[in-house]
């Protein structure tokens, strides 16, 4: 399976990053991860790719490491659509002190708008 994985750098990066790179180990997926540039986040890109070189090493898995400039969540839809990704994994998602998920606004849009499978990790 074809799976694209989008990674910013927010808290709950590191959990999306095992469960993908596991499951890829398992599976044999032909894992892609874009690191998500120009935003906001807690790590830098550069953080981010050696962080997941580590998580595929470790692992060893065969991955694909792509840095993704422009806005995150058009452009991790439009990857995954043109290069015809099987799965879209992507984290995000907190619980509100009521227990609802809150999702983030790259979270929400590829949610609403990829036409393929999405993974939500939390």
């Amino acid at each position: 399976m074809r799976v694209l994985l989008g990674l910013a750098g927010s808290d709950e990066m590191d959990e999306t990053l095992r469960e993908a790179v596991e499951r890829a180990a398992e599976a044999g997926d032909d894992l892609t991860v874009a690191v998500l540039e120009g935003g906001d986040y807690d790590r830098s890109p550069d953080e981010m790719e050696a962080e997941v070189e580590r998580a595929v090493d470790d692992a060893g898995v065969d991955a694909t490491i792509r840095r993704v400039a422009g806005d995150p969540g058009s452009e991790l839809v439009r990857i995954a659509e043109d290069e015809a990704y099987d799965r879209l994994v992507i984290g995000g998602g907190q619980r509100s002190p009521m227990g609802k998920i809150q999702l983030g606004s790259i979270t929400e849009f590829v949610l609403l708008n990829a036409r393929i499978s999405v993974t939500l990790v939390r």
